[in-house]
């Protein structure tokens, strides 16, 4: 089995590994993206990603889009932490326009990393009631009994879905990092410049933002003096999954 995964907080690493169990191959799509001739064969070929606004993350999109595979069984698993949106039916149809098939796409509901929309003690809390464990316990049986599962949502969840991308495709231009401050806690440490999956951050005498930022927030929660904060976050609380390391998301997205 190979298991492609994006991760920002560690979501999404921490249900890769947990699916992978055994002679697994985990690949960081920000380490393999825009590398020519990409092409690749398993028995068993999963991606593991987090929905933004409805939608992929740039840099997954790209990668499906340009990728190659072959895989007896496929799947495709999106986290998210509010609502999923079309997404998952958009991944399966991208799939299909490019040659590929996921026999099985769900979305797994999870913390909420949003700043700007969501608290994180609340979203601490609440994660009994969002059973994260037992739905991915599910969604590993169903990997492993190799089930199919076409995503399905109703006309109003795709045509919301498709209003959102278009606001977010004029919004998105990438300099989303430079909106980002900077305060006195800062220390060059350069945590969040090897947490980027873009590689749109350097580190020397202060923290500069290029223009490629993808909007995962990763930098923001993962660095260790809380240094970097968005104008209208709901508080200063941090999220990085309990059972991903910030050395695990060092490398897998360190990308200099």
């Amino acid at each position: 089995m190979t298991i492609f995964y994006f991760t920002s907080t560690g979501n999404c690493l921490a249900v890769a590994k947990k699916i992978g169990i055994g002679n697994t191959k985990l690949i960081s799509i920000p380490q393999v993206v825009g590398k020519p001739d990409l092409a690749f064969a398993d028995d068993v070929i999963g991606v593991v990603f987090p929905i933004y606004g409805f939608g992929l993350p740039k840099m997954v999109k790209k990668f499906l889009e340009t990728a190659k595979f072959q895989g007896a069984y496929m799947f495709a698993i999106g986290t998210y932490g509010n609502l999923p949106g079309a997404c998952m039916m958009n991944v399966q149809r991208l799939a299909e326009q490019h040659g590929y098939k996921f026999d099985y796409a769900e979305s797994l509901l999870m913390v909420d990393n949003y700043l700007p929309g969501f608290n994180i003690n609340d979203q601490v809390a609440k994660l009994p009631e969002k059973h994260v464990d037992e739905n991915l316990a599910r969604i590993i049986a169903d990997i492993q009994n190799r089930k199919t599962l076409d995503a399905t949502v109703g006309i109003g969840w795709r045509f919301m879905t498709a209003m959102i991308k278009r606001g977010e495709n004029l919004l998105v231009n990438g300099k989303q990092g430079q909106r980002y401050e900077v305060n006195q806690n800062c220390n060059q440490c350069g945590t969040c410049s090897k947490v980027c999956p873009a590689g749109n951050i350097t580190v020397h005498d202060k923290v500069i933002f290029a223009d490629q930022c993808e909007g995962c927030l990763g930098c923001v929660h993962l660095c260790p003096k809380n240094a970097i904060h968005l104008r209208h976050e709901k508080n200063a609380v941090r999220w990085r999954n309990p059972d991903v390391s910030l050395k695990e998301m060092i490398a897998a997205n360190n990308r200099k």
